[in-house]
């Protein structure tokens, strides 16, 4: 009876334990840092985009891109994160409100709609999808304007027909959320140019609002000053060059001495003029452009440098000729192996901006004359004088005429081929003065110039058959030679009025062609 009794409160004790441990587990519920990440980590209705660019009209050249961007993230969320509007976000908000360190003077689209989300406390920044639009907008507002530029067919309105590379930055973008600091290393998306021409932005503007320089003033008997000359405006002179740095010492003297002098030749190097001592009305015109007008040519540059694709300086050869600098460069890894002057087309026939491969190489050519050629100049010269194409060492060739090899040939002794549509080609002259000109624009479209057998040199430098003595005998042999390059070689012609150089000078070039003022009416808004 006992031990019955004492194994009652055990059993007891034992049934309490199973049913309480039988007993459903109270349920567990989520935590709000789970509840957050669920709600920006959702997809939203794809047929929102549509309805937001009704309401966004100003930003409907980007829907294109927006609904790509969204197929490709499966219209997930990518501007928020768990603690609202992500890193990558504000760093892209703060980027377009200094647009004008990039050159770019156009305005924000919505404004102050974006004001007032960024100025929002953080808590209250909740993932919705207007704001979510909103960004993808502003960032391809931004690549397009920073890195893009004009679209091609408004580039072509200026003249520019060097294939431009179409870029898709939607993959950028991903590489900019894991990481938003690339956003400040943007090399890899622009020429190198465009940074150095930037700094000079920013030093340009740091002088406009110190006061740039002030017109220089002379009297009205003032022809020219050189060296040991004395006059008030040679002081004037001495500080407008010190504040653009071209001397590096402002001594106050109105005394023109050597110093001034090195300062003179240093901004007409920089300005594409005959280096000289010479100080002459149309110099000081010249320094009296306003700083004003220098920054818009830097920004006018940097535009024409967001046109180039990257690839083209990295060319492993590559030889370039800007125009208003009237100067071709030779380029091999990179560096520079010769620099010629050239003699470019003149107003009535502007050397056309474009690029294509070099192909062949001519020596002793003969001129094709051009049909406009033929019609405008040398069948008026035959009916005046019928010797007219013996005294030119001109002969017919079928309907057409052209002038035989020669040292008097208007193609010199030699020419390089870059088969295109506008028939530009670069080629010798027996018209060397012109190289001596300070503007050089008297072609036919055509590039003449100073260096052809210096080129022709540099070319063929590692073809063991074409020893400079052996170029030598074939521009003279009067007899035409075609040679077939081994590698083909690309030729850019372009149009920059605005260089920064190997010495990180800036170079100011005339605009020969008045493209700038055409540029400047599509940059900057009225």
């Amino acid at each position: 009876m006992t031990k019955k009794i004492t194994l009652f409160p055990i059993i007891i004790l034992l049934i309490l334990i199973t049913l309480f441990s039988c007993k459903k587990k109270p349920e567990v519920k989520p935590s709000s840092v789970v509840a957050e990440k669920e709600e920006y980590q959702r997809t939203f209705d794809s047929t929102a985009v549509d309805s937001f660019f009704d309401s966004y009209p100003l930003l409907k050249k980007y829907q294109a891109d927006v609904k790509q961007l969204y197929r490709k993230h499966q219209y997930h969320y990518v501007w928020f994160d768990k603690k609202g509007i992500n890193e990558f976000a504000y760093l892209l908000y703060d980027k377009t409100n200094n647009l004008k360190e990039e050159g770019v003077e156009t305005n924000v689209p919505y404004k102050k709609t974006f004001e007032e989300i960024h100025n929002k406390p953080v808590e209250k920044q909740k993932p919705n999808i207007e704001t979510e639009l909103l960004h993808s907008c502003l960032y391809f507002f931004y690549t397009m304007n920073v890195y893009e530029g004009l679209d091609s067919e408004k580039s072509k309105e200026v003249e520019w027909y060097i294939p431009r590379k179409k870029q898709s930055y939607i993959s950028y973008l991903d590489s900019l959320l894991t990481n938003p600091s690339l956003i400040n290393k943007e090399e890899k998306n622009l020429i190198g140019q465009y940074f150095l021409l930037k700094k000079a932005l920013q030093q340009y503007r740091k002088l406009e609002k110190q006061g740039g320089w002030n017109a220089i003033d002379t009297d009205t008997s003032f022809n020219s000053y050189r060296i040991g000359d004395s006059a008030q405006a040679i002081a004037a002179i001495r500080k407008r060059l010190f504040i653009s740095n071209d001397i590096s010492n402002n001594s106050g003297s109105a005394v023109y001495d050597k110093e001034l002098s090195e300062g003179i030749k240093n901004y007409k190097q920089r300005r594409g003029y005959l280096v000289n001592s010479k100080i002459t009305k149309s110099l000081i015109a010249d320094l009296n452009t306003p700083v004003s007008e220098r920054i818009k040519t830097i920004i006018i540059n940097m535009e024409r440098c967001r046109w180039v694709s990257g690839d083209i300086p990295k060319s492993k050869e590559l030889i370039a000729i800007n125009i208003p600098a009237f100067q071709l460069s030779y380029f091999k890894n990179q560096k520079v192996v010769l620099r010629s002057k050239v003699v470019v087309g003149k107003t009535m026939n502007k050397t056309v901006i474009f690029s294509a491969p070099m192909k062949y190489i001519v020596f002793s050519p003969y001129w094709n004359i051009p049909s406009s050629i033929k019609k405008n100049e040398i069948l008026p010269g035959i009916a005046k004088n019928p010797n007219y194409l013996t005294e030119h060492n001109m002969e017919w060739n079928g309907n057409n005429i052209r002038q035989k090899p020669g040292p008097k040939n208007s193609l010199g002794l030699i020419k390089f081929l870059f088969p295109n549509s506008n028939d530009i080609y670069l080629h010798d002259t027996p018209a060397k003065s012109l190289f001596e000109r300070e503007t050089r624009a008297f072609s036919h479209g055509c590039i003449r110039l100073a260096k052809p057998k210096e080129l022709a040199v540099e070319i063929l430098k590692d073809d063991p058959d074409w020893t400079p003595e052996k170029i030598e005998e074939a521009m003279n042999s009067g007899k035409e030679t075609w040679y077939t390059l081994k590698r083909k070689i690309p030729v850019y012609i372009g149009y920059f009025t605005a260089w920064i150089d190997n010495e990180n000078q800036i170079h100011f070039y005339d605009d020969i062609y008045k493209r700038d003022e055409k540029l400047a009416s599509l940059l900057f808004e009225k």
